[in-house]
């Protein structure tokens, strides 16, 4: 198991670079991967 985890600061970025239309789809890509190892909140 990866222990590695995407920062708060850079999930956010990647989060808005998916958002803008503006990047290229190899930038989007990156960004989901970043979200993809993301630390994400357990909701009950």
């Amino acid at each position: 198991m990866n222990k590695k985890q995407t920062s708060p600061k850079v999930a956010s970025t990647a989060s808005k670079i998916l958002k803008d239309g503006r990047y290229s789809d190899k930038a989007k890509s990156v960004a989901a991967s970043a979200l993809s190892q993301a630390k994400t909140g357990k909701r009950k």
